[in-house]
C-alpha cells in the first residue's frame, strides 16, 4: 500500500484525490442512505475528496467529477474510460471484464509467480506481460518515488487556432472525394454550361425576384403530348 506521506516532487507528478481513494473504503452501507435500496457506497467524488459516496449522495455532488469503482475477485477496479480523463494510467496493466477494459486500484501481491514468468510488477512482484511495469494505480504511485520520470499527469496536446488545418488534415479521405466529384463534373459541363448558382444576401433581393416573376415564382409549363391514339370503332357482326 502506498505510505500516507508524499514529497513535494510527488505531488507534481500525482493528482491529490490519488492517494485518498487509494485508501477509501467503498462498497459499505452509506451513513445516511444505507437502508434505502442502492446504498452501497461505490462512488468518490475527485472534487471534494471525502469518503465513498452512493447513488442518493450524488444529488449533493452536481457539476463534480464523480468516478464509479466496480469489484473484481474482491478487489476494487475502476474502468479505464472513466480514470483515464483525469490521469495517466500508462505502465499500469489492464485487463478486460464484462467487455470493459478495467484497471486495479491496489496492489494485488502475488506469493509464487507462475512459470516462465520473467517480468513482473516493480512493488509488489505479480507476474506481468513485458509491456507493462505495474500492476495497479497504488503500485505505480509507490513506482513514482523510485522513477523521476514517472507522472499520473495528462500529456497536453498541441494548442491550435481555431479554423487552422493540420497537415493531417490534407491526407484525409474526404478532399480526395471532393476531387474526385469535381473531375467528374468538368466532363459534365463540356456537355452542357454549369449552371449558376446564386447565393441572397438580403430580404430585399429576395423580394425583387418574387416582384419580377409577379409575387410567386415562375409556373411550371404544361407537358404537351404530341403523341395520338385512335379510336376503334363499334364492331359489327359479319353476315351469315
Amino acid at each position: 500500500m502506498v505510505g500516507p506521506m508524499m514529497e513535494m516532487g510527488d505531488r507534481d507528478r500525482a493528482p491529490p484525490w490519488l492517494p485518498p481513494l487509494l485508501k477509501t473504503n467503498f462498497f459499505v452501507p452509506c451513513k445516511i442512505h444505507g437502508v434505502s435500496n442502492k446504498g452501497e457506497c461505490n462512488m468518490y467524488c475527485l472534487d471534494c475528496v471525502g469518503s465513498a459516496l452512493c447513488s442518493y449522495c450524488l444529488s449533493y455532488h452536481k457539476d463534480h467529477k464523480i468516478v464509479q469503482i466496480r469489484r473484481s475477485s474482491y478487489h476494487n477496479v475502476i474502468r479505464v474510460s472513466e480514470v483515464s480523463k483525469f490521469i495517466d494510467i500508462s505502465c499500469v496493466q489492464t485487463y478486460v471484464i464484462n467487455s470493459a477494459k478495467i484497471v486495479f486500484l491496489n496492489e494485488r501481491p502475488q506469493p509464487r509467480p507462475g512459470k516462465g514468468v520473467i517480468n513482473t510488477c516493480e512493488i509488489c512482484c505479480r507476474g506481468l506481460p513485458d509491456s507493462f511495469r505495474f500492476c495497479s494505480l497504488g503500485c505505480k504511485l509507490g513506482g513514482i518515488k523510485r522513477d523521476t520520470e514517472l507522472t499520473f499527469m495528462l500529456r497536453q496536446r498541441p494548442w491550435r487556432e481555431p479554423g487552422q488545418a493540420s497537415e493531417s488534415d490534407d491526407s484525409s479521405a474526404a478532399p480526395r472525394k471532393v476531387r474526385k466529384t469535381s473531375s467528374f463534373s468538368r466532363g459534365i459541363y463540356l456537355l452542357s454550361p454549369p449552371p449558376a448558382v446564386e447565393r441572397w444576401s438580403s430580404p430585399e433581393e429576395i423580394n425583387v425576384c418574387r416582384r419580377s416573376y409577379g409575387g410567386t415564382s415562375p409556373a411550371t409549363p404544361p407537358i404537351v403530348s404530341h403523341r395520338t391514339s385512335r379510336r376503334k370503332g363499334v364492331p359489327h357482326r359479319a353476315p351469315f
